[in-house]
């Protein structure tokens, strides 16, 4: 096993940990980005975004590639695809296969991932008719029918997306009204390919080799009936990813990490950026924004703690 000793390691190629190896990088610091994918996280499948400033509508996979040109300016060294054994926050220790990293500080910019619906079928059918990536999976859904679950900005967006694909999508959402920004809502609502299924939630989701039928309860009126389907996408919210990190540090009470607004965590030299942060908005932009700063405090922490050992051995 090679050892790597960097002053930051990154840990995540999204849109956070990639702003934060460019500003580490230019804080002139060794960095390492560590994923266990390739980079460019979330926004790497997303068809479309038009919500980043500077660009009206970008391509999600070629916004993060503009990421990752940056980073490699700056002489970053990057890590994807990396098996994670265990990684210890306090010691800055991360074991991978194939290597032992050790860095003065750590960014944690492991992102979120999806919620599940927690069903029976949902797990036994993903592949088959289950999804959580209508750009990913959407083209295989033409001239179908599918239920989108959710009704934030991503079930609606994801909903619309699958209208160039699907004859028909349900939208199912357990209120009566929408959560999704207001823009959002009105352009779904003159989608005729959409049709809304209020105050309603998945119980089960069934089928043969593949899904056919998404089973529905109406919350308010506790009846149950089928929508004859052949592709369920869950968009009920996310979960921060911190297998291998929970419990080491401060979280709140779904898991997120809890930081300043310096980014630093509840270890010292450790700091957290991102949607895997307590943050009320979770975008690219606030992503980025998240890494810039959580670099430049980790930066300002590398250079505090050299003037701090100087200063041991001069005494």
């Amino acid at each position: 096993m090679e050892k790597l000793n960097f002053d930051t390691i990154i840990l995540g190629g999204g849109p956070a940990g990639l702003a934060a190896a460019i500003y580490a990088g230019r804080g002139a610091v060794t960095v390492a980005i560590v994923d266990l994918n390739m980079f460019g996280g979330q926004p790497s499948n997303y068809m479309e975004l038009e919500n980043y400033p500077g660009f009206p509508i970008v391509g999600g996979y070629d916004l993060m590639e503009k990421f990752e040109e940056h980073a490699d300016k700056f002489g970053v060294q990057k890590f994807p695809m990396q098996e994670i054994q265990n990684i210890d926050l306090k010691s800055k220790k991360i074991t991978t296969k194939d290597y032992e990293f050790t860095a003065k500080t750590i960014i944690i910019a492991t992102g979120a991932q999806p919620m599940k619906l927690g069903v029976n079928g949902e797990k036994e059918f993903v592949g088959r008719g289950v999804s959580y990536c209508a750009v990913c999976d959407g083209a295989f859904y033409k001239n179908k029918t599918v239920a989108v679950v959710g009704g934030g900005n991503s079930a609606v967006e994801e909903a619309m997306y699958l209208t160039k694909f699907a004859d028909k999508v349900y939208l199912i959402h357990r209120r009566n009204e929408l959560r999704a920004d207001k823009i959002i809502q009105e352009r779904a609502f003159k989608n005729e390919k959409i049709e809304f299924v209020w105050d309603s939630v998945v119980k089960e989701i069934k089928g043969d080799n593949l899904v056919n039928t998404a089973v529905i309860e109406n919350v308010k009126t506790k009846q149950t009936s089928n929508l004859l389907v052949d592709g369920v996408f869950p968009y009920i919210g996310i979960t921060p990813n911190v297998e291998h990190i929970s419990g080491q540090l401060e979280q709140d009470a779904s898991g997120f990490i809890v930081t300043d607004s310096t980014m630093a965590t509840s270890i010292d030299g450790v700091f957290a950026v991102g949607d895997v942060r307590k943050t009320p908005l979770r975008q690219v932009i606030t992503a980025a924004s998240d890494g810039a700063v959580g670099a430049v405090y980790a930066v300002k922490y590398i250079e505090t703690h050299k003037e701090a050992v100087l200063s041991d051995v001069t005494l």
